[in-house]
């Protein structure tokens, strides 16, 4: 599949983005880089090469940068982007995967689940995740095997129908509600297994456990308590499992 772009939102990434920017480029002739405002060299590093640079001119967060990268890969016609972190943290190689998952689900976010050696994850980053995943998936009224991965496969024709509901003012937020409002316009959620990936000179996470976890939670519950507490979504959400493609 050629009509895919990569999106890559970065935030000072300068030691990390130019190896991240070259894994992309062989799998995609579409990478586009989205610079929220760096304080370093990220800009000026993308800059030198043939990806689609996109440059905030003050911060505005992960989730304004993911939709301006979303936007400009709707603009060109496209059918669907791959977002991947600009740490390093994700292996691109993995896309393949998510193509191949797409390409029999193409209705449906494919998410990466870090299951193959999640025991590396920080124990209160990982305590976290478990959290949210509960919350997400009660209100998207299905078990998601990792909510809080931001390697992803986004169908762009989602955007059509759910573009005005989603919070643009917080990234983790935005990843958690877009993923429960596809799931109200019956996208499907597909999980893909990938390792954890946390280089010991990365830098620190962007992802704020108590405050982010705070908000993901205020925005579940707000929609619960609109919907009634949805209580089949909890039921189905507690006995299902997740839909995961594993390697044939």
């Amino acid at each position: 599949m050629s009509r895919f772009a990569i999106v890559i939102p970065a935030f000072n990434e300068a030691r990390t983005i130019a190896p991240v920017i070259d894994a992309a480029l062989a799998r995609s002739e579409h990478v586009i880089v989205v610079d929220d405002a760096s304080h370093d060299a990220t800009a000026e590093l993308a800059a030198k090469t043939p990806v689609i640079l996109i440059r905030h001119a003050a911060n505005r967060g992960k989730a304004a940068a993911l939709m301006s990268g979303i936007q400009k890969a709707r603009a060109m016609g496209l059918e669907c982007v791959v977002t991947i972190d600009g740490d390093g943290q994700h292996d691109v190689r993995s896309i393949e995967k998510f193509l191949g998952a797409f390409a029999e689900n193409p209705r449906a976010l494919i998410v990466g689940a870090r299951m193959l050696n999640r025991e590396q994850a920080p124990g209160m980053r990982l305590f976290a995740n478990r959290f949210a995943d509960f919350w997400i998936g009660w209100a998207a009224g299905r078990a998601i095997a990792d909510t809080q991965c931001g390697f992803r496969l986004y169908p762009l024709a989602l955007f059509d129908e759910v573009h005005g509901s989603l919070d643009h003012s917080h990234g983790f937020v935005f990843e958690s509600e877009v993923l429960i409002e596809a799931c109200r316009h019956r996208y499907g959620v597909v999980s893909v297994p990938i390792a954890s990936c946390y280089p010991p000179d990365r830098r620190k996470s962007h992802f704020r456990p108590v405050l982010d976890i705070c908000r993901i939670t205020k925005m579940v519950a707000v929609k619960l308590l609109k919907w009634g507490l949805y209580p089949h979504g909890l039921v189905r959400s507690l006995v299902e499992r997740p839909v995961i493609v594993r390697d044939r």
